[in-house]
């Protein structure tokens, strides 16, 4: 079935276009192959005699994302199987299934609410990627269990085959951080964020400890804005900056009920000075990680 085709005009004449593909066989079949994939690696697993655990701590993943796996909720990166299939002797079962793998993920249509579609596909194809969150943590960079928090405290309240669409939409689009080559990603975080222990306090704490792993990633760089600043220049709420591969820089905006896709470049550059300057004004990178390890001892 032929896909829709959106088009979004940029200043001077600059034109992306963005194929929406609408073939929900695409869909089912991708969901197929990654819980038969998962299944694969529960057995291989079991086999051996590890746990979800162990297995991860090997491999050098968190035991949550080994679990998202073999229940088919995450999608299972063709690096993830190759080490699997090495690790437990598969026969080179897994690592032949990764072509597979990427052509799904191709072809998957994302599974986002139709208002955030378009900014979803550009972030797929981000070579730079920044992010201000003063609310909640980036979904970039939330576990599965904080994610599902989240989205089940959504007001008005939404139905539990929809939270597990969102949930798995916003799993997918943590490859960005996972692939290569590896896009650029900064994130600033307000502190009064890592003391907000939304979905309870065993989940935030491991969502702290993710933090901690994800700000040991070369390709991501990890600051938090005090909250004892006495100049804040991004008090006028969060917002998203992302450079598509081969097109300008966009800003994306959201706030309750509304979105917003910048591509008008005097909006968008001024929107990227700011985040300069909230950046300058944040902890380094270390010293923030050095400030959420001291969270975590302290709870």
């Amino acid at each position: 079935m032929a896909g829709v085709v959106t088009v979004l005009v940029y200043g001077k004449g600059t034109v992306v276009r963005l194929a929406h593909p609408t073939d929900e066989d695409a869909d089912q079949g991708a969901a197929d192959l990654f819980r038969v994939l998962g299944r694969q690696v529960k057995a291989l697993r079991e086999r051996a005699g590890l746990t979800q655990r162990e297995l991860g701590r090997r491999l050098g993943y968190g035991e949550e994302t080994i679990a998202s796996v073999e229940q088919g909720r995450r999608v299972p990166q063709p690096a993830l199987l190759t080490a699997v299939d090495e690790l437990l002797d598969a026969g080179g079962v897994l690592t032949a299934a990764s072509d597979a793998v990427e052509r799904a993920k191709q072809a998957m249509r994302i599974r986002h609410p139709v208002w955030f579609r378009d900014y979803a596909r550009l972030e797929a194809e981000a070579v730079e990627f920044h992010e201000y969150g003063n609310q909640v943590f980036p979904g970039l960079l939330q576990t599965e269990e904080h994610a599902r928090a989240l989205f089940g405290m959504r007001m008005p309240l939404l139905d539990e085959p929809t939270i597990e669409q969102r949930v798995a939409a916003r799993l997918a689009r943590q490859e960005l951080l996972t692939r290569w080559p590896a896009p650029l990603v900064t994130s600033v975080i307000e502190e009064s964020v890592l003391h907000r222990p939304l979905g309870g306090r065993e989940v935030h704490r491991r969502q702290l400890q993710h933090l901690l792993r994800l700000g040991e990633m070369r390709s991501l760089q990890l600051q938090v804005m005090p909250t004892d600043r006495t100049e804040h220049a991004g008090l006028g709420g969060a917002f998203i900056l992302i450079t598509p591969k081969g097109q300008p820089q966009v800003a994306y905006l959201e706030v309750q009920n509304a979105s917003k896709l910048i591509s008008d470049q005097e909006e968008v550059r001024m929107l990227a000075a700011r985040y300069g300057s909230i950046r300058a004004q944040a902890l380094t990178p270390r010293d923030s990680l050095t400030a959420i390890e001291k969270l975590l001892g302290e709870t």
